[in-house]
């Protein structure tokens, strides 16, 4: 076995550090993660390293607890170990040894790395081993530029008998200072709702298993200074990118110690690997910031600098499904297509029903032909319309389901999930497809790219309408979750690389599949199915903890919402929609013309600001008055700013007073006036210096001091846009 000297790495990069101590022949274990502190000397490493040493407790083992960010039984950590398994009961308690270590691809070895090592941004590999158990591991810990910290763990099996993975858990370790939680939970049409709670000894631990990312998911379990904000205190949150089942946790041990952690949460039996079988965990992801706002940039940043990252344009879309639901008709869907391109709309999506028997969700799901009965001349008249008025042409396809009353189904009843001689429980009256079956797999694949061969199609709204329950693989019903999502993410590269140019939207029954699993993949997610604006308000606001919004999608829907029945002013709903990537889902033959034309200008507002909304950094304010909302994006170079003034309910004062628009340069002078479309919203009194003009105030006058908002009635908001004066040129202003 080489030997692998000891020593200390310092990476640094986007105001974070990560400290790593490598000695005792040990996995790294982390000696600091968050603010950055600097580079280090030998001096300075060893003391920040002696300092984190715990003294040893009464009842405790009596050595200092070396805990890895694989953490180890063996050494004594008494919390969940990072590895889970066994060889029929051997083979339980790895003792890791370290065989050897690259950084950035280059050999860490012999005396000239001892000591400590100063990086930015890079990839530490360590591959380790226990002969004994017969085990190795390949551990990868990154630090972005963005200064996110990702880490994934490839264990092997090298003994004879099957070796079974139970669990894979990463972690990162968090100061007890740490001790308020948030994460989130949510439903159908209520997704991404916020809750907190005190940390205490134990585990906090979110198991998703639902056989996707799941509408009630964690996204980012965060710990935090009491009392944490968007603005305000130190943040840690963790994240697992992975579309199936899945693990969230924070847990604190009597020690003292608290940890992070996340992985794939596997069901019995699912990974047995032979002689010199892998397991590759999916990334998790460590986020620091000082403040909730500051954790998002980062993760903004670090997405956006991905080489998949959607570069082009985000074109304004239409979406059919709310105009018409199953109800195809050739020449309805033309007039929506001349009119939705007459407003500047940029991409037609067609959503479910134009295949097979599928009049209803009951039949058809899985029969992936057009349909002859509604499609005689198949879809070329509508993609011939759509692609002759300058717009994209997208499908909806749900191609990991499927209805008992399909011809699919009844082809091939034993593709669907099911374990033991009976269905599992239908959902959306549907069943799942098991794509971890290679013909299955196939048949669909053949199926989509026929129809990407023949139509000339830009986008695919990829949807996923039900849990996983049941989920074998027949005859013998051996869980079949890890194969499926792996089948999915399969797909979709499949898919990708035969067609460049497609772009794939991330939808299940809304936002149930938001996740940098799915992100790494496809080129937005569907942030619900609920396009009310009250709603939205808050599911927009927190997904962006996660996802930038030029991933999201943001529909401006009818008046009447299709899930609440509630009516709002086209403005409000406008507005909320604006802070993504904007797309309409409304039955525009039934609009007015003077709501048409509203629209027009807000679709034109967007397309304005278009370049300051997909690339600038989010900002949120924290307000004491819960029915008052403020959330804006501000340009990178801090040349412009656009924020959204909300009022969601009745407020319990006259007027909150002055509010602050955050996230400016503090020495820069700001021009500031309402961009408004078709007027102040019904019943509004505007802000008395609106009638002023355009104020001049600097930034640090804007984030410490703030401007008087206009009084609005509950459920209305107006935008206000910020524009340095040095660099204004009148850009995106539409009064």
């Amino acid at each position: 076995m080489t030997e692998i000297p000891d020593f200390g790495l310092v990476m640094r990069s986007g105001g974070v550090a990560l400290v790593l101590d490598l000695s005792e022949g040990g996995l790294p274990a982390v000696v600091h993660w968050g603010a950055d502190c600097g580079a280090l000397d030998q001096q300075g490493y060893s003391a920040l390293l002696a300092t984190g040493v715990l003294p040893v407790a009464p009842s405790e083992v009596d050595v200092p607890v070396r805990i890895s960010i694989l953490p180890e039984h063996t050494r004594g950590w008494m919390g969940r170990p990072g590895l889970s398994g066994s060889r029929g009961g051997a083979a339980w308690s790895p003792l890791w040894r370290v065989t050897g270590a690259t950084l950035d691809g280059t050999v860490v070895a012999g005396a000239s790395a001892a000591g400590v090592v100063n990086h930015g941004a890079g990839t530490l590999v360590v591959t380790a081993a226990d002969d004994d158990a017969r085990l190795a591991v390949t551990l990868t810990v990154e630090l972005s530029r963005a200064g996110i910290v990702r880490t994934r763990a490839e264990v092997q099996n090298l003994g004879e008998e099957a070796y079974q993975v139970d669990e894979l858990l990463l972690c990162l370790p968090t100061p007890a200072i740490a001790s308020e939680v948030l994460d989130f939970a949510g439903r159908w049409a209520g997704e991404r709702a916020p809750q907190r709670r005190a940390m205490a000894i134990g585990a906090h631990r979110r198991e998703g298993r639902r056989g996707r990312t799941g509408l009630d998911a964690a996204m980012i379990l965060s710990v935090g200074t009491p009392g944490f904000g968007f603005a305000h205190g130190e943040v840690w949150g963790v994240h697992t990118a992975w579309s199936g089942n899945h693990v969230h946790q924070v847990e604190r041990v009597l020690s003292g110690e608290q940890l992070l952690g996340g992985g794939e949460l596997l069901l019995p039996g699912e990974v047995r690997l032979a002689q010199g079988e892998r397991y590759e965990s999916p990334w998790v992801y460590g986020i620091y910031g000082a403040g909730l706002d500051d954790s998002a940039k980062r993760m903004h940043r670090h997405l956006r600098a991905r080489p998949q990252h959607p570069g082009s344009v985000r074109p304004v879309t239409l979406n059919v499904w709310e105009a018409v639901y199953f109800d195809h008709d050739v020449d309805t869907l033309l007039e929506l297509a001349d009119r939705a391109a007459e407003i500047g709309i940029e991409r037609f999506v067609l959503d479910d029903g134009w295949f097979g028997g599928r009049r209803n969700d009951r039949a058809g799901l899985g029969d992936w032909t057009v349909s002859g009965e509604v499609w005689p001349d198949g879809l070329h008249p509508l993609v011939d319309r759509v692609r002759g008025l300058g717009m994209q042409f997208g499908l909806w396809f749900e191609p990991e389901m499927v209805n008992i009353d399909s011809d699919l189904a009844r082809a091939h009843p034993e593709w669907i999930m099911a374990t033991g001689d009976r269905l599992p429980v239908e959902s959306r009256h549907q069943q799942v497809l098991n794509l971890g079956i290679p013909e299955a797999y196939a048949h669909v694949r053949d199926a989509m790219c026929a129809i990407l061969d023949e139509y000339d199609i830009g986008y695919i709204k990829w949807d996923h309408n039900r849990d996983l329950v049941d989920a074998g693989t027949q005859p013998f019903g051996r869980a079949g979750v890890h194969e499926q999502t792996l089948a999915f993410y399969r797909l979709v590269d499949e898919l990708k690389a035969r067609y460049p140019e497609l772009e794939i939207e991330s939808c299940s029954s809304g936002g149930g599949r938001v996740d940098l699993g799915a992100l790494d993949r496809t080129d937005r997610v569907w942030v619900s199915d609920n396009n009310d604006p009250i709603d939205r308000q808050q599911s927009n606001r927190w997904t962006t903890q996660l996802v930038p919004p030029e991933l999201m999608g943001n529909h401006i829907a009818s008046g009447a919402s299709h899930t609440t029945n509630r009516l709002h002013a086209l403005s409000f709903r406008a507005v909320t929609a604006l802070f993504g990537h904007l797309g309409v889902e409304w039955d525009l033959r039934h609009a007015g013309e003077a709501e048409l034309a509203e629209l027009e200008g807000w679709i034109r507002l967007h397309k304005a600001n278009r370049e300051l909304l997909h690339g600038g950094e989010l900002v949120r304010l924290d307000h004491p008055d819960a029915s008052l909302s403020l959330n804006g994006i501000v340009a990178a170079d801090g040349s412009a700013g656009l924020f959204a003034y909300v009022s969601l309910a009745r407020a319990s004062v006259a007027s909150p007073g002055r509010i602050r628009l955050p996230g400016l340069l503090p020495t820069a002078t700001y021009r500031v006036e309402p961009a408004l479309v078709g007027g102040l919203p019904h019943g509004a009194d505007a802000a008395p210096w609106w009638e002023l003009g355009p104020l001049e105030l600097t930034g640090v006058a804007l984030d410490s001091i703030g401007v008087v908002m206009p009084r609005l009635r509950p459920e209305q908001a107006v935008l206000l846009r910020a524009v340095r004066i040095d660099d204004d040129d009148s850009r995106g202003l539409i009064a």
